[in-house]
This record gives C-alpha cells, structure tokens and sequence, in this order.
C-alpha cells in the first residue's frame, strides 16, 4: 500500500516567489499501520512547515554579475570559490544547482554597505539588479580563474599571513546565498586569513534535501582537491575549515578521505568548526575515529533549539543530529577526542529555524575572528556556553 499526500501553501514574495508543492510517495508496510502512516504525514508536515518559516528569509538569487562600486565607504571582500556546479548561462546566476563535471574556481568580490547603514550578521540583499552600495551587498567582480592565477591571489589575500580560511556552506544554498554569506562572515568576524568559500550543487529548494545530501556525497573529490592543494602549498601555513549543516557531513568525509590515503590529516589543517551539524552521531563518532590521532582540533557548535536539525532528524528515521545533542552525558568522550562543544541553545540570531547563529550572532562571529590571533592549543574537550565565547577568544588572542 501507498499513500500519496500533496500539500500546496502559498509563501511571501520574498520566498519560493510562487506556490510550493510537495507531493511526495511514501511507502507504508502493515505492521506499521495507522502508526506509520501518522509518521510519514508528519515528517512531510514537519518539512513543508519548514519551507514555509525559510520562505520568510527569501532573496534574489540573479545578483552574481559584477556592477562598478566607487563608493569609499563601502568595504570588499576578496574571495576565491571553488565549486562543483555547473555553470549556468545566466551571468546574473553564474552557476545552478546542478551537478558539474569537474571543480571550477573564480575570484568573487563582494562589496558591503558601511557600518552605519547595516547590523552585524545581517546579509542585506540588493532589491534590483543595480543596488545601491550604500544599502545593499553588491557583486563587484566574478572572474574565472586558472590554476596559475590562484596563488597570486593568495598572496595578495593572505597579506603575508600565510593562512586559509575555507568555508563549506550547508543545505538549501543557492551559489548567490553561499557567496554572499560568506562575505558576510568574512566581513563582520574580521576575518585575518584568505577567504576560500567551497560550494556545492545545493538546489536551494528545502524540498530538494535528499538531492542536497546526496550532491554532498558527489563533492568529495572537489573539497578533497582545494583542501590537498591547500596544504601541499609552501605558501600556506595554517588552514581554517568552517562547515554549517549539511555541509560538515562533507567536510568530516574529505578530512576521513584525506586521512586514509595519506596516513593522516595534514598537521597544516589546525582547526575544524562544525557550526550546527547535520551529522548522524554514530556516523560522525565512526569519522572521528577513522581520522586517527592527528585529527585538527574540532570544535562543534550546537543548539536544541534548532529547528531545522529537528526536521532532519525526522527526515533521518529518528537518529539523532549531532548538532542539536545534549552532549552533557558525553563529556568524557568528549574529553578522550579533544572535542570542544559550545552550546548555542540561547544565541541570539534572526534566523526563525535557529539555524545559523555562527553567522549572525554577535559573540559568535567576534569568537571566530578571535581565533586567528594565536594557533589553537591541543583540543582538551570541554562543553561552553555561548556566553563564555568573548572571555575565551580575547585570552586566546592574548597569547
């Protein structure tokens, strides 16, 4: 027996910009009964109501070709992506959520409006396709580069630092939201290393999660590669790996990759922050252990307010998430890895799912900038408060 369920619910302009429809199959076996049915309508329920609340946080996606910005008040953030896309044939897009065949890499720059005019962890997307630079986030450059071109950018980036940051972004990402984030982050956690963004073939459709999920498993030869190419450079001294949702999946994959074909994760790679991990916790325990004892020093941020980690839980068959663990029970394993846990169940943030307060809230960004005054001690395994962040980052860059 099967049971088709449609739901149709009309979001905001500023959301899916039409009416979204689910419609998905689910199969129902008789031991399952009426028990079974109730929890596949829910999961659907669950997932729809979550295209309705992320419907609110809507933006133009055609926001990607470059516009000239003089204005001095303005800042920029140089950056190279690197990506699995495929290229769309719309400069405005520049790339889709499809699958591309091989890894493409550009240097974005991203202007974003003066402090007076914008809050920290807020993104504000242009309205037109010229926004004011004054008002809005803008793209101010998206070449295409060659391998020979990228570690003159670098060095021009790094400014003689020496030191990567590489964010991989999470579920429901189109190229523009990843981009623009990111250049957020950069921006607001003053970050002192080169910005690499690495970005996936997310549709950009909650709907469209196991897709997602499935293009993060797609992606590990394209982390694997700018994360080798990273690390084999002379160039490079320290490397910064940032993950959000489903996009720490990925990232403990290429660091498990990398560990078994070369004995061990590369000592350059210093730091793992997993920002809300979509990340069974049995699997995520399996990873840590086929990393081995040279793994980086792993830092989980996690809430049990995160609605979104509730809904892949759902979508999971019930196992827990990583990122919305009591971890408080596990704190001995925690001390036996070397993990560090901060809990973020009270950050503030805007976000409606609680789904990202590694970018919008406060302590949190300031934290993250923090963390590159001083390479990070051997991991000890604690469990923080959001709270304790600003305390431990400025002793940290003290040093």
């Amino acid at each position: 027996m099967r049971l088709r369920a449609t739901f149709v619910t009309t979001v905001t302009p500023l959301g899916v910009a039409n009416v979204v429809r689910a419609a998905s199959s689910f199969p129902l076996v008789r031991r399952g009964g009426a028990a079974t049915c109730r929890k596949a309508c829910a999961r659907v329920g669950l997932l729809v109501l979550m295209a309705v609340l992320a419907s609110g946080c809507g933006h133009r996606s055609d926001v990607m070709a470059p516009i000239a910005v003089s204005e001095p008040e303005a800042k920029q953030v140089d950056m190279l992506v690197a990506t699995t896309r495929r290229p769309s044939d719309d400069p405005a897009l520049r790339y889709s959520g499809e699958r591309g065949e091989d890894v493409r890499l550009d240097n974005i720059v991203v202007s974003i409006p003066p402090a007076k005019a914008r809050e920290i962890g807020k993104v504000q997307w242009p309205a037109t396709a010229k926004p004011n630079p004054l008002q809005a986030f803008a793209t101010t450059k998206a070449n295409l580069l060659q391998e020979d071109q990228v570690m003159p950018w670098f060095r021009k980036a790094s400014r003689g630092k020496k030191r990567v940051l590489v964010f991989v972004h999470g579920f429901n990402n189109d190229y523009a939201e990843a981009v623009y984030r990111f250049a957020q982050l950069v921006h607001d956690a003053k970050i002192d290393a080169a910005p690499v963004l690495f970005t996936w073939p997310s549709r950009g459709n909650v709907l469209d999660y196991v897709y997602d999920r499935e293009s993060t498993i797609y992606s590990r030869f394209g982390l694997g590669a700018v994360l080798k190419a990273a690390v084999d450079s002379p160039d490079v001294s320290d490397v910064t790996v940032l993950a959000h949702s489903m996009g720490t999946w990925l990232t403990m994959e290429a660091l498990r990759d990398m560990a078994n074909k070369y004995g061990r994760v590369s000592p350059k790679i210093h730091s793992v922050y997993l920002a809300s991990p979509d990340i069974d916790v049995d699997v995520f325990q399996r990873q840590v252990l086929e990393i081995g004892e040279g793994r980086p020093k792993i830092t989980i941020l996690s809430s049990q307010n995160d609605l979104a980690l509730k809904v892949s839980t759902w979508l999971a068959g019930d196992v827990q998430r990583l990122g919305a663990t009591d971890f408080r029970p596990y704190e001995k394993l925690l001390q036996q890895y070397g993990i560090t846990v901060i809990d973020a169940s009270d950050a503030k943030q805007d976000d409606v799912l609680g789904h990202s307060a590694f970018a919008q809230n406060a302590d949190i960004l300031k934290a993250l900038g923090n963390s590159f005054l001083a390479k990070p001690e051997a991991g000890r395994g604690v469990l923080l408060p959001v709270g304790a962040l600003s305390n431990i980052a400025v002793a940290n860059g003290a040093k």
